[in-house]
């Protein structure tokens, strides 16, 4: 197989690309530069953003493309167009985002989907711009020859967003660890490795339309996560755990102050954690065990000197120690 990755040098990209090259394909990386793309790839170098950046693009046949974009949704577009008489499908790696505010637990890619996205737009916030993107894939390459990929919460090695390595750290650090409640909270996600295998195997059997990609709602809990990392780390962490009600009360925001988690029965966690993969999961989604994840993340982190990198387009997580210490300190009074 020959397989174009626009981008490939950062978390799901890379992890794409290492599994093409894992699987014996011909490999191509389009990318700016910032970041050195695995050993192995042909390189490629633009910027989507600026005038004439698809130059070097201007020739070249591939059976696949995979695109990880997430800003304005007319760099898609304009892609797409170039290569849809050269590529054979087009692999949007898109957002459970992309669904009308509040999708209810258990729904399907067939559920309504965020208004006013346009192909032609310019980076307006998130949810339009992966819907905006998802139309500019359909509008160059039909449906027939679109993968949309309406990922969820995406853990594993080189995140670049910060939430499993935050927890991580935070644990290494050791001592009483603010832990959200319940701990059967049942969680959602998928392993960036198992998304990447998915998408080449969608290439291989020529599947077309949305899927709904993330793990089984309930694959790991909130409980099971966090002894994982503290397995993991090997540090001396005490988990307190902390009712939700407690946790909301004292200001503290889910989802990016404590990553990962969303209170129980809340709309956020009902959109985070609750989708129905059955699509994916019958066209060969497979998804390895928690434990697995956190560990290879923690290995990784530790090989990068313990600093994950972070997106500048997004904004940072994590609960600061002085916030932790009051929750955890009012949670203590008799």
């Amino acid at each position: 197989m020959r397989l174009l990755v626009l981008g490939g040098t950062e978390f799901v990209g890379r992890a794409v690309v290492e599994a093409a090259l894992g699987r014996g394909w011909e490999v191509t990386v389009f990318h700016r530069g910032r970041h050195a793309p695995p050993p192995g790839v042909r390189t490629l170098r633009g910027d989507r953003t600026a005038p004439d950046g698809l130059a070097a693009l201007a020739d070249g046949a591939w059976d696949a493309v995979v695109d990880t974009w997430s800003a304005a949704p007319h760099a898609v577009r304009d892609t797409a167009r170039l290569l849809r008489g050269r590529a054979g499908r087009y692999v949007y790696v898109s957002s459970c985002s992309v669904y009308a505010w509040a999708p209810p637990a258990g729904y399907t890619e067939d559920a309504p989907l965020v208004e006013g996205a346009s192909a032609d737009a310019g980076q307006t916030d998130y949810a339009r711009d992966k819907r905006g993107a998802e139309l500019a894939v359909l509008d160059a390459f039909g449906a027939d020859r679109s993968v949309l990929v309406r990922s969820g919460l995406i853990l594993g090695p080189y995140e670049n967003i910060g939430r499993l390595p935050w927890w991580l750290n935070r644990v290494a650090r050791g001592g009483p660890v603010l832990a959200p409640g319940p701990r059967d909270l049942p969680l959602q996600y998928i392993d960036v490795r198992d998304l990447a295998d998915w998408v080449l195997g969608a290439v291989e059997r020529e599947l077309s339309g949305p899927y709904n990609l993330v793990s089984p709602p309930g694959h790991t809990t909130m409980g099971a996560l966090l002894e994982a990392c503290v397995a993991a780390t090997g540090g001396p962490a005490e988990l307190r755990w902390t009712a939700p009600d407690d946790v909301l009360a004292a200001g503290v925001e889910p989802w990016t102050q404590l990553p990962v988690w969303t209170p129980p029965g809340s709309d956020l966690h009902d959109a985070l954690h609750g989708a129905d993969v059955s699509r994916a999961l019958t066209t060969g989604l497979n998804c390895r065990p928690a434990g697995d994840t956190v560990a290879d993340t923690w290995t990784w982190l530790r090989d990068i000197g313990g600093t994950a990198p972070r997106r500048p387009d997004r904004p940072p997580v994590g609960l600061d120690p002085e916030t932790e210490t009051k929750v955890l300190g009012a949670d203590d009074t008799p």
